[in-house]
């Protein structure tokens, strides 16, 4: 089969040569003129309908994984409002993201919105929109999107990578990565970053207000204790939970650290300082200001212990 295409291609290649011989070249330079010409970048940019995208993003999950799904969701709001040159790039493109790009690395739902977004913003603006979707991510209970019943928890993963937001979920759940409820859960995460990266759009081009921030009031139990202090990126807020004089788990509330480069620390500090009981602790290697950070946040929060 691959010797028999290669033969077509070849005789493909001299059957034009010869018609570009016989005088049919203006024939080809009419095909030229009738193709549309690709605009600058950015690409054109019309206000989304973040229902419609996230229950595109949902749907499209089942068919071919959580990066075609949220791809899919976005690209069909663009090719419905703009057009071309939407309507010539395929969702399928992004097929490959499914299950962290088939590795467990980058959650392959972000992976479409970053395509998406570098479509149709220029690359400052796809940079500060891209790690402000990941921290969002990074710090919001997922998924919220559920049509199909709500799933039984909803978790925060420390990191952007498929592997940490899929088994956090599923320890916290106890269910297998088969059971229907996991994947009702990435198709839900899907519809939410979906939603998300055309609600950033829709600011970023003005099409929207930018939400009013407001600081979430945070509930404590007796043992436990709010934390905060600078990391990279900005300010890292953590519960730390005592039992008795014992330091027995660490959440990290929100933090403003970029995803990718903080996510060794976010993910070993905590438990490194339960174990050690103890801040003094090695940092994670290549996130020394986020580690930094995490260890005085906990220390913020000891301070409270007993007042």
């Amino acid at each position: 089969m691959l010797e028999t295409r290669r033969q077509f291609l070849k005789k493909s290649v001299a059957m034009l040569g010869g018609a570009a011989l016989l005088g049919s070249v203006p024939f080809a330079g009419a095909m030229a003129e009738s193709q549309p010409e690709a605009p600058a970048h950015p690409f054109p940019y019309a206000e989304l309908d973040l229902d419609e995208v996230e229950r595109i993003a949902y749907e499209g999950y089942f068919e071919n994984g959580c990066c075609y799904g949220v791809a899919k969701g976005l690209l069909t709001a663009l090719q419905e409002t703009v057009g071309f040159p939407y309507t010539m790039i395929p969702a399928e493109m992004f097929a490959n993201g499914k299950e962290g790009y088939t590795a467990g690395t980058l959650c392959g739902a972000l992976g479409g919105a970053a395509g998406v977004i570098g479509l149709c913003c220029a690359p400052d603006d796809a940079r500060a929109i891209t790690k402000e979707l990941f921290a969002w991510y990074t710090s919001t209970p997922l998924p919220i999107y559920q049509p199909e019943g709500d799933a039984p928890v909803q978790t925060i993963s420390a990191t952007v990578n498929c592997v940490d937001s899929v088994s956090n979920f599923m320890t916290a759940a106890n269910v297998e990565r088969a059971d229907p409820i996991r994947k009702r859960r990435c198709g839900g995460v899907s519809g939410d970053v979906a939603r998300k990266t055309a609600e950033l759009l829709n600011i970023h081009y003005g099409f929207m207000a930018a939400p009013a921030v407001a600081e979430a009031e945070t509930e404590l139990a007796a043992n436990e204790y709010i934390g905060e202090a600078n990391g990279f990126g900005g300010p890292i807020k953590v519960k730390v939970t005592m039992d008795g004089d014992k330091i027995a788990k660490i959440d990290v509330l929100s933090h403003g650290d970029t995803p990718g480069i903080c996510d060794k620390a976010f993910a070993t500090i905590p438990q490194a300082i339960i174990d050690a009981q103890s801040t003094q602790v090695d940092v994670a290697a290549g996130a020394t200001f986020s580690s930094k950070g995490i260890m005085a946040a906990v220390e913020d929060a000891l301070s409270k212990v007993g007042k």
